[in-house]
């Protein structure tokens, strides 16, 4: 199929603005009569309040309101499953990260002077800061039904005697760390209640209906007079999946006198109050027969949500469905907690419990491919799994697959084929070089149990271009792009003639989160099922100014064509706009769905799955540890590519957060308190960490999606994780099984493999 604009590489629409820093995000504005919000959060991680005293406070010159829980007119509480987390703690604390009460004032001094004047009397708890102890008996419970948020289980086959068939058999327990989403615009926005009571929000999120839902929940008021604009949004990752300041700045712009109100944190407070990434423990053990038939698998993973249960429920759930990799393993007891402690609170995040998991089974590939003396690659093309077959979840796989093609464009790379030429060229005697590959997936959509459909509006403008409205947000994946892309393509009309409209409950339908790699797929097929009904809205409206049948009426490109005259478009909204005739038309899409969930997965399967390889070479200083990754290729199917330059920059971001999370992040927090509360030591890859990175993507067109499109935007951080821990491994010999992959560690598994050796000739 021949096309003008999907599957070209067209410039991001919003680059130019974004590049020259003219676009101005939520927390750019000011206003000459604002004022400022803070938030008081806890002062410890666990404990109960007694009192709280807040008339000092309120006293100080330039306050105008303090807010504690008594001042909330609705439902104290948000969470987007669960909705457990209290807006502002009235008896207990369970995270520093806790809000207690609310102030605005003139100025933001002034706000953190009034901070200072609240007296909260606290009675310290026990803190729980052990995901598994907190399953113990003499945990203390932190939510009334107990520590363990959820429970997933999956089982098939026979798994005792699977392993005692096995020729081989590889056991190992992994560790991951606590990542933060660390995006450049920490959360904030601002709110205002005008003169007839419409309440206006500007937050960045990513779902504007459902933050809108949760805010009138709070206020008690009607959504239909609150407007939430989401976008656009400096950096999200699913850090503002979940609701950060939305609420409270609601329930000050109630008190602000119509007076637009600010709240932006600083980045300390962003570290201790916002969402991370779940740690996660996971004990693996996988059999396979002599020949590389893979046998069993089974998994126990325990993931750490935090204060709060947040999306940690549906993370622990897509790391269960995801744990045996893209493999046939027909015999799998898969079990996965998701935990309640006092360790601040855990959420969405690029991966969605993927990574965790993706870890473990991908190393134990590589284990036994050593064992058995196979090629990696072979090994893993012998066990995947091919449209039409059972995944070792149980499921018949009907949508596209393209592992084996992603394996077989890695197998054929150069950097794979002539590894052993790069690993040679060390500088210094003491660098040790490896290369590795790892390959995974990730579901695309909400799968099952949960509402997911896609919406979108065209409207045809007085100068005759067009506004596509789509209620997935612009987190810095290009989306804007692709839908305009979709849109000139099947209204035949220049690139130019769009734009576009995002996250604002105002301007656009309720098209679903913009999360689970689901936006490219979702809201291009919504703008797919809207732009055939304008091309019958002008091709009927030019029929009726020339008094002419519809069937002798075109669509060309940028304008109507009709009995040797030509329409443009701008005549046409005329007259749409002289008969009081809309111009404006819906599209709506729902996602496909399998029909029957496996018992006990908490949502699996999915109908859908993006796939990719990777393949990283790495180089270890064996004095130091410090490990370097310098070359990654990455191997994405995810359908027809819309946009090959937005995949490229979707595969190298997520390559880079990869090896952030591999061998530098992680959130240090101890007896509940954060050790690591800023950049200055939560260490980041920057341009000098960044490696060269190749994209090769192999195109296996998914039928349901728009113009074959599948979605790619997490699995694209997933098997580069295992790929630098196998590269290191093939570079040293030292196994690492617990994250990040910081000099130390690979210093002291260098270490120990020394007087392992030295053990041994003894």
């Amino acid at each position: 199929m021949s096309t003008k604009w999907v599957g070209k590489r067209v410039k991001r629409i919003d680059g130019p603005e974004k590049v020259t820093g003219e676009l101005k995000y939520m927390t750019d504005y000011q206003f000459d009569d604002m004022v400022w919000g803070k938030v008081l959060r806890s002062e410890y991680p666990h404990a109960k309040i007694n009192s709280i005293d807040i008339e000092e406070a309120k006293n100080l010159h330039g306050v105008i309101c303090v807010l504690t829980h008594k001042d909330i007119p609705g439902f104290n509480g948000f969470g987007i499953v669960v909705p457990d987390q209290p807006v502002l703690c009235s008896d207990v604390v369970r995270c520093t990260g806790d809000a207690v009460a609310l102030v605005a004032a003139e100025t933001l001094e002034i706000a953190e002077q009034a901070l200072s004047l609240i007296k909260v009397d606290y009675e310290p708890l026990e803190v729980v800061a052990d995901a598994e102890y907190a399953l113990t008996e003499s945990a203390p419970k932190l939510h009334p039904d107990g520590n363990l948020h959820s429970h997933v289980k999956i089982k098939n086959g026979n798994i005792e005697q699977a392993f005692e068939e096995a020729d081989i058999i590889v056991e190992n327990t992994f560790y991951s760390p606590r990542q933060m989403h660390a995006f450049i615009e920490t959360e904030g926005g601002w709110g205002i209640m005008d003169d007839e009571g419409f309440l206006t929000i500007r937050c960045p999120g990513q779902y504007a209906y459902r933050d809108r839902m949760q805010i009138a929940r709070s206020l008690a008021y009607n959504a239909e007079r609150i407007r939430v604009i989401s976008s656009p949004i400096g950096g999200a990752f699913g850090g503002k999946d979940e609701i950060t300041v939305q609420i409270y700045l609601a329930l000050l712009a109630l008190h602000t006198n119509g007076r637009p109100v600010k709240i932006h944190l600083s980045r300390e407070e962003s570290v201790i109050a916002g969402i991370k990434r779940h740690p996660f423990k996971v004990c693996m053990k996988t059999a396979a027969k002599k020949d590389g038939t893979l046998l069993a698998n089974q998994v126990k993973a325990i993931g750490d949500t935090g204060a709060y249960a947040s999306l940690g429920g549906a993370v622990i759930a897509l790391a269960i469905e995801h744990s045996c990799g893209p493999y046939k393993i027909p015999n799998v007891d898969l079990e996965g907690f998701c935990v309640y402690t006092n360790n601040g609170i855990s959420g969405a995040f690029r991966g969605f419990g993927v990574n965790q998991v993706c870890m473990g089974i991908e190393t134990h590939m590589d284990m036994i491919a050593e064992k058995l003396g196979m090629d990696p690659i072979e090994l893993r093309k012998k066990n995947v799994y091919h449209q039409g077959e059972v995944s070792s979840v149980g499921h018949i796989v009907k949508s596209s697959v393209g592992t084996y093609k992603t394996l077989e464009m890695a197998e054929n790379c150069d950097l794979w084929k002539n590894r052993e030429k790069y690993k040679s060229e060390v500088c210094e005697p003491w660098k040790k070089r490896g290369v590795s590959l790892a390959t995974s997936f990730h579901g695309i959509g909400m799968g099952i149990g949960l509402p997911d459909y896609g919406a979108a509006s065209i409207e045809l403008l007085p100068d005759g271009k067009f506004l596509v409205g789509v209620g997935c947000e612009e987190i810095g994946g290009g989306n804007s792009t692709v839908y305009a892309q979709v849109a000139a393509e099947m209204l035949k009309c220049d690139i130019s003639n769009i734009r576009i409209v995002q996250g604002d409950t105002k301007n656009t339908l309720d098209g679903g989160t913009v999360t689970a790699s689901r936006s490219t797929y979702t809201g291009g097929r919504a703008v797919a099922a809207a732009a055939p009904k304008m091309t019958e809205l002008l091709n009927q409206t030019a029929a009726e100014m020339l008094n002419l049948p519809a069937a002798s009426v075109d669509l060309r490109p940028n304008h109507i064509s009709a009995d040797g005259q030509i329409i443009p478009y701008k005549s046409i909204y005329e007259h749409l706009y002289e008969k009081h005739q809309s111009t404006r038309v819906e599209g709506h899409f729902y996602l496909p769905k399998e029909k029957e969930e496996i018992k006990g997965s908490g949502g699996a399967p999915h109908h859908l799955y993006g796939y990719l390889t990777h393949v990283v070479m790495v180089e270890v200083d064996t004095l130091t540890g410090e490990t370097d990754v310098l070359r990654v290729v990455s191997i994405p199917d995810a359908g027809k590519v819309i946009n090959p330059q937005g995949l490229e920059g979707q595969a190298e971001g997520g390559a880079v957060m990869g090896i952030g999370y591999t061998l530098f992040e992680d959130v240090l927090i101890e007896n509940g308190y954060h050790k690591t509360r800023n950049f200055t030591d939560y260490i980041i890859p920057t341009i000098r960490e960044t490696p060269l990175i190749e994209t090769f993507p192999v195109e296996e067109p998914e039928q349901s999606g728009p113009f074959g499109a599948k979605g790619i935007g997490e699995v694209v951080m997933i098997p580069i994780i295992a790929a630098i821990m196998s590269a290191i491994y093939d570079a040293t010999g030292a196994r690492i099984c617990h994250l990040p992959a910081t000099p130390e560690r690979v210093f002291n598994a260098l270490k120990d493999l020394k007087n392992q050796k030295v053990q041994s000739t003894r």
